[in-house]
């Protein structure tokens, strides 16, 4: 597989999704080669200088003031790595490492973290050939830098803890020496180069945020397709209406919208004589709902595209003024912010969904589809207990969505005393993405039912051939049957953009 060339500063959300999606390799552009190498040296002098440099010839956090001699200056770094290895909890997915790895390659090619050519070629490499780090999921607070996980991820790279490697869960330097690499020494300032920093709280987020703006895009279809099966109206589409207020995410969420329900047999058959004057929130207020929320989606995204490129280790070497400076660019407030931001628009997005799901089967508020959506009420129970758990799932994003960056607790002997706790803030996206999939899943398969009660009128062009997709993985709900497959199948459909794409619409992008 060629690798992707990233220019550090640079690299864009549509490259950092590819590398997510297919976990590509990569290579930073040489021309950050001379700029790493200068920072390199300056930390070179600094160990070899008497003056006291904070991490160089120094001890770590409360314990700044203690000076390490220069023959000490590799042990203190080995024992920083070593003695951070504290994280718990379950082992990452692999291609969140490996994001975090490119993530870490491009805050080093910023020139301005003081470690040699080796580890990033050693980095490179890595990825390159699979040797992907164990990196338990617990045990940052997001300040200070994700210490403990990217401790883990360090841990490799000098031959200690664990690795995958063409399936298998290795010893650090066992993986490396099956790949034909070798485990590299720390020198000065360089293990701290890699622990301080935000690459575990922004690859979760940057995670979250693409799989998060897949389930936007699927909720726009699975919408359009919940309005024609309860025979919604789409006046509320019309673009004056989304114009006059001018938020760009209700705007294109309608004008999406539109698209997909045009030509509809089922809407044009009630566009007259129609005894409801308004639909509810949920059909009505679909684009300022969803709207908003990519709106929200593509604030967080701003800042995790900038976040990407940051050098934000500490101390950092500014090689144009001469200086090594301690500052604060580890802390994940940004990151944390936008966490916050995708939780509470994946919230939303689940909660309007779940109340559309809730009207199909509802016969009192569905339009003369039968209840639950079964063509044998009573006997069958058909899709009743399939919206009990998009509410269950639905109640459980909104008790996670609460922020997290508000939570800030003192650690390290009080040194570290506000904290950002962006790193679970932005780990439990990917469990609320996935049960925003289930409920959007849950909603095409009423959706669908529901457009095939409305027989033999049809939906439009686009929404028929989405309810042949997923005609393709879940049956036509008939006599009750044992459902549990047909919710995994669909919220895998969502899950992939398979929907989205049967549309064969532009979809609105990040």
């Amino acid at each position: 597989m060629t690798a992707l060339t990233l220019t550090p500063g640079q690299t864009t959300l549509e490259q950092l999704v590819r590398i997510y999606r297919d976990e590509l390799p990569v290579t930073l552009d040489r021309a950050a080669k001379p700029g790493i190498e200068r920072a390199a040296e300056a930390i070179k002098a600094a160990a070899a200088g008497d003056a006291p440099v904070y991490g160089v010839n120094t001890g770590f956090g409360k314990l700044a003031s203690m000076r390490i001699a220069p023959a000490d200056t590799a042990t203190l770094q080995r024992n920083l790595i070593l003695s951070h290895c504290c994280g718990v909890g379950e082992a990452i997915p692999r291609r969140h490492a490996r994001l975090l790895m490119v993530l870490k390659l491009l805050s080093f090619g910023r020139g301005a973290s003081g470690i040699r050519w080796e580890f990033i070629e050693l980095l490179e490499s890595m990825l390159a050939k699979g040797v992907t780090p164990q990196i338990p999921a617990q045990g940052s607070v997001g300040a200070s830098g994700d210490l403990a996980p990217l401790a883990h991820m360090t841990a490799v790279i000098i031959g200690e803890g664990e690795a995958e490697y063409q399936g298998q869960i290795l010893p650090g330097a066992k993986a490396l020496a099956a790949a034909g690499l070798q485990a590299l020494q720390l020198g000065p300032k360089e293990g701290l180069a890699f622990i301080n920093g935000t690459q575990f709280s922004t690859a979760f987020a940057l995670a979250g945020l693409f799989d998060g703006w897949n389930a936007a895009q699927s909720a726009l279809v699975t919408s359009a397709l919940s309005t024609d099966a309860i025979m919604g109206s789409t006046a509320p589409l019309q673009p004056e209406i989304h114009s006059l207020r001018g938020h760009a995410g209700q705007i294109e969420a309608a004008a999406f919208m539109r698209a997909l329900l045009a030509g509809s047999e089922i809407r044009e058959s009630h566009i007259e004589g129609d005894a409801r004057v308004q639909d509810p929130y949920c059909i009505r207020c679909q684009p300022q709902v969803t709207g908003a929320a990519m709106d929200v989606l593509r604030q967080a995204a701003t800042t995790l595209e900038i976040e990407a490129n940051a050098a934000t280790d500490n101390p950092l070497v500014l090689t144009e003024a001469g200086l090594i400076v301690s500052g604060g660019n580890f802390h994940a407030e940004p990151v944390g912010f936008a966490a916050d931001m995708i939780a509470l628009a994946l919230a939303e997005i689940g909660a309007i969904a779940q109340r559309r799901v809730a009207l199909m089967v509802d016969p009192v508020l569905s339009f003369n589809l039968p209840p639950f959506l079964t063509p044998r009420p009573g006997l069958n129970s058909g899709l009743m207990i399939a919206e009990v758990t998009t509410a269950a799932l639905m109640s459980e994003n909104k008790h996670t969505a609460m922020p997290c960056v508000t939570d800030s607790t003192p650690t390290s002997a009080n040194q570290e005393d506000h904290v950002s706790m962006a790193a679970h803030g932005a780990v439990r996206l990917g469990k609320m993405v996935a049960n925003l999939n289930v409920i959007l899943g849950v909603e095409a398969i009423c959706a669908a039912q529901g457009v095939d009660f409305r027989a033999p009128l049809q939906t439009s062009t686009p929404l028929q051939a989405v309810v042949a997709r997923l005609r393709q993985d879940v049956a036509t709900l008939g006599d009750d049957r044992y459902l549990a497959p047909d919710l995994i199948a669909a919220a895998n459909l969502i899950a992939t953009g398979a929907l989205t794409e049967a549309s064969a619409l532009t979809l609105p992008t990040l």
